[in-house]
This record gives structure tokens, sequence and C-alpha cells, in this order.
């Protein structure tokens, strides 16, 4: 399916608009060739003829059509304006749903800050096309065609030169149009690296100012927006002719019809009306062509835009519902079958090999190792966010491929590494876990998070609003909210990857004894750095480059594991502060 069929369904709502526009657009256009034929038979037969009553009959039938052609003007206008919106509405709508439906892989192959530009920069230039398009790529050429046949109607040999002008500038227009349109596709590419610099900085800024990285970061801006800057000065610089090319072209046709047409008119040729006529059709014919070369400029930079936009229309979430899908899941048992993950598939690269680990449902399960080990990978299959490249994951006896995904990921609670905090209110933001969760269930939830310690210290209490990004609250604060939030959906599998690293030890023990006598059946995995966070799990799991270590019961590990002892050793013997049991927000 090509650009154009994939955009046109986004237009169908507003078919009549779209079909409007070019009627009023040619009525404005018929309305205005009357209008010098009418100037014409005032000058002859009223001013050359001297007579009153012609100038008056005459000079009301141009009020009629000025009024006529205002009313067409603004009709068009107005359904052209509705249609190109409501074209640009649809565009977006479409767009934010199917991004919804993305699965982290097709997040990874957009970037976020190009799904921004996508559905901001290239819509608004589509739109600004498409009202181009239904405007005056109708009103012009028609325009045009109209007034030539007018010219050539009233002498022949002097709209010769119209044709002549016309053919020029077309060749001129196409020759100059080619090198441009390269440079504006060119440009909506570079708007994604600028909105990338953009969001990276001010979601970052707490960073950027710690680290004094403010002039760094500037000129990181500074370098995105220059690249900008030069692709349209480039394009400019093809562009600065078309103006000087146009006027010197109207000039000289000008001069060579008043040349020709005075001659005529001493040589009783050509009527003083008529050659006012001439020189108004002249103008129309060539302003016609100007808006012509403007209309395929910005069509040239929408095409881009367009085919961006189809990209993401079309794109399909690498994560699909089987056909008959299952929506009950039985119990948190979690089964790892020799599974291998890549995030490129095809290159060799596996970030998980040959994974293979049974995990009984109410277990809690401990996961530590190195940056860089794949921990929060291996979670991530358990809640279907990616696919094993080869073998089965399966999440209460079934393969996770055969759920419904709603289901699946309503039953396996995920609180990631970045936790992330909507503004609203507490309660808005503990609701996302359990939308029609009622107040004592947000409040019991805290409570079991720890949460309740710090939310009624608030004058608000539950009714604090948070602002964007959680921002006004601490990062251990933060944790405890993310995690208050995903016990109130009563998951039959809880995920906390690294969730309590701004959470002291103490504290942290005090949740998973919560945790524990309040859901007592739920199993439980814990990714953390913190052999503390880990040291009452039933076994813990180890991982290294990917690959499962060990897998044992923590005094086990200690005996049998080197990696796990080092860790154990290097936190224990080095006297880790939280192990003291210190006190963090």
């Amino acid at each position: 399916m090509n650009v154009i069929q994939i955009l046109r369904k986004e237009i169908k709502e507003f078919t009549r608009a779209s079909v409007l526009t070019p009627f009023f657009m040619i009525g404005e256009v018929v309305v205005e060739m009357m209008i010098p034929l009418l100037m014409a038979r005032i000058i002859d037969e009223g001013i050359d003829g001297h007579s009153m009553p012609a100038i008056v009959h005459v000079g009301t039938l141009m009020l009629v059509m000025a009024v006529v052609g205002l009313f067409f003007g603004v009709a068009g206008a107005w359904s052209g304006a509705r249609a190109s919106a409501g074209f640009a509405r649809n565009l977006r709508k479409d767009m934010y749903a199917n991004i919804q439906k993305f699965s982290f892989a097709n997040i990874d192959k957009f970037s976020p800050s190009g799904l921004v530009t996508r559905m901001t920069t290239d819509v608004t230039n589509v739109q600004n096309a498409y009202q181009m398009l239904l405007r005056m790529f109708v009103r012009a050429p028609f325009s045009m065609i109209i007034a030539m046949i007018m010219a050539f109607s009233i002498n022949a040999r002097i709209s010769t030169i119209y044709l002549i002008a016309v053919i020029f500038l077309a060749i001129c227009m196409v020759l100059i149009m080619t090198r441009t349109t390269k440079f504006f596709q060119m440009v909506f590419k570079k708007y994604d690296n600028l909105n990338e610099s953009v969001e990276e900085n001010v979601s970052s800024i707490r960073v950027v100012k710690a680290y004094v990285r403010e002039d760094y970061e500037k000129s990181k801006f500074e370098k995105a927006a220059e690249n900008i800057y030069n692709l349209f000065v480039r394009a400019e610089k093809n562009m600065i002719v078309v103006m000087p090319l146009m006027q010197g072209t109207v000039y000289a046709v000008i001069l060579l019809i008043s040349w020709i047409g005075a001659h005529m008119i001493i040589g009783s040729e050509l009527t003083t009306g008529e050659l006012m006529s001439l020189l108004a059709y002249c103008m129309n014919i060539l302003m016609s062509l100007m808006m012509v070369s403007l209309v395929f400029v910005m069509v040239a930079m929408s095409s881009a835009s367009a085919e961006r936009i189809a990209e993401v229309l079309t794109e399909e979430s690498s994560l699909q519902n089987p056909e008959d899908p299952i929506y009950q899941v039985r119990d948190g048992s979690i089964d790892f079958d020799h599974v291998d993950f890549s995030y490129k598939e095809g290159t060799g690269e596996f970030a998980l090999e040959n994974i293979d680990l049974r995990i009984k449902s109410g277990e809690t399960i401990g996961i530590i190792g190195g940056t860089g080990s794949s921990k929060s990978t291996l979670v991530n299959l358990i809640s279907r966010l990616y696919d094993a490249t080869r073998g089965e994951v399966r999440v209460g006896g079934r393969n996770v491929k055969e759920y419904d995904l709603d289901s699946l990921r309503n039953q396996v609670a995920v609180v990631l590494q970045k936790n992330v905090l909507f503004s609203g209110t507490i309660f808005d933001n503990l609701r996302w876990g359990k939308k029609d969760a009622s107040d004592e269930e947000c409040i019991e939830a805290a409570k079991m998070a720890c949460a309740d310690e710090f939310i009624e210290r608030f004058p608000d209490g539950y009714q604090t609003v948070i602002t964007q990004g959680g921002t006004n609250v601490s990062g251990g604060q933060k944790q405890r909210l993310c995690i208050a939030r995903a016990l109130l959906k009563d998951p039959k599998i809880l995920i906390m990857d690294d969730s309590t690293s701004a959470v002291d030890t103490a504290t942290e023990k005090k949740i998973t004894d919560a945790m524990a006598l309040a859901k007592p059946g739920m199993t439980k995995v814990i990714i953390s750095q913190r052999i503390s966070s880990i040291a009452n799990a039933d076994r813990v799991l180890v991982m290294d480059s990917g690959r499962i270590s060990g897998f044992d019961t923590p005094e086990n590990l200690l005996k049998t594991n080197a990696v796990y002892r080092e860790v154990y050793e290097t936190q224990v013997s080095g006297g880790d502060f939280d192990m003291k049991g210190g006190e963090a927000s």
C-alpha cells in the first residue's frame, strides 16, 4: 500500500469539505475572470463613450461579482481549513493509538524523539500541504487556464507573449524545484536529532546542573540547530532566484504588451479597455504560475513527512495476541526453557543465552549480577515486553505467547528500574495499578509499600499533586509510590527491578515483610545490587554476561558460587552502609 492510499483513509471523514473546497475555489476564479471584462466595458462604453448609465450599470455588476467572489473565497477558506485540520487531527489520533500498541522493540526502532517529531512537525507539514492542494493547486491552474482563454479571445497575437512567458517560467521552476526538494527532504530527518537533544536535556536537567554541563548541552543543541539552519539556507539559496525571475518576467511582459498594445490602439486594432484587460490577465496568469510553484515546494517539503507518518501508521507491533488467547493466569509459576534472546535478530549477538530455570508459584526470587549481565532483560520476557528469540517462557504453566497481552500484564506487575510518575494527585498515580480502586485500597497499598509514612506528612495527603515526572518527590518516595501502584494490581507475579535502590535497608525490610504477610501466594522477583535486598529470598539467581552463573539458596551460593561470594564479601566486609540500617529518603 503506497503513502497516498494510507493517508487517504484519514481524510474520509472530511470528504464533503474536501470536495467543496475546490468547488468554491473554481467559483471564485470564474467570478474574478469576469471582472477584467467588465473593466474593459466601463472604459470603452462608459469613459470613452461618455455614458454615465453604462458606468453605473457595469459598476453595479462589478460590485455584485466582487460580493459573490468574496463569498466563494470565504467559503473555500473555511471548508479547506476544516478538511486540513480534521485530516491532521485524524493523523495524530491514529498515530498515537498505534504507538500505544507498540512493543519496546518498536519504540526502539523509531526512538521517542522521532515519534514526537512525526506527530508534531511532520503532521503540520502534511496539513499545510493538503490545504494548499485543496485551495491553491485547484485555484491557480484553473485561474491560469481561464485567464489564458480570456486573453486569447481578446487578442491572440498579444496573448502569445503570455504563452511564451509561462513556458519559460515553468521550465525554470522545474529546474529549481528539482534542486531544492532534496534539501527539504533532509531537513525533517534532522528535526529528530534536535528534539532528542531537547528531550534529553530537559528530562535530565538535574544531572546536567549537578555536573555543570550546561555549556556542553548548549553546544550539542546548537550543533543540531546549526545543521537544520544550514540545510534551510542551502534550500533557500536555490529558491531566492524565483521571485526576481518571476518579477523580471512580469515586468518584461507588461512592457512588451504595453508597447505592442499602444501601437495596436493607434492602428485601431485594439481598444484601451481591451489593453487594460490583457494587462490584468497577464498579472493573473503569472501570479497563478507562482502559486503553483509554491504548492510544488510545499508538496516537496511534505512528501518526506508523509512517508514518515505512513511508517508509524503501518508499523505493526512485534508482539501480537494469538487468535484464541488465554485470559486467565493459573498461578505465579515461571519457567524458562532454554531461552536465548537478541535485541537485534540475525546479528548473532545474544543478550541472554541458554536460560533454563524453574520458579514455583509463591517463591521469592532474588536476582543479582554485574552491570550488563542482562538481569532486566530476563524479567522483561516474563511480562512479554519482548519475545524470546529461541526457547520458551512460561507463566502459570503456559507459554506467554498464548496469553492475551493485557491479561498477562495485569497478573505480572513490574516496578521498572526507571520509576515514572505522572502529573496528577497521589491517588491518580496509585490508580494506574487499578483504575477503579477505592481510597481505602489505595491507602492499604501505600501502607504495604511504606509510602504512607511520607504521604501523611504532606499538607494535602493523598490529594497532593505530583508534578510531571514526579520531580516534587524524592527518589525513595517515588520508588515507594511505584511499588504501591504495582501492589494495587494484586498480581500473581511482582517484579521489582532494582526498585528499592533509593530506600534504606530498614524500610526495604518493612516493605518485604508487609508483602509477605499480605500477599503470601504472590511470586516475587527482586533484582538488586545489594545483598541485603535478597538475603531473605527463597533462592537467588546469579547472572553473568547473559548466562546463569548460579541458582540456589543464599546459603548454598555463598559456598558454591564465586560471583555471589565476591559480591557478598565486598559488601559485608566492606561495611556497607545499608547493611547497618542507614536511613535514606
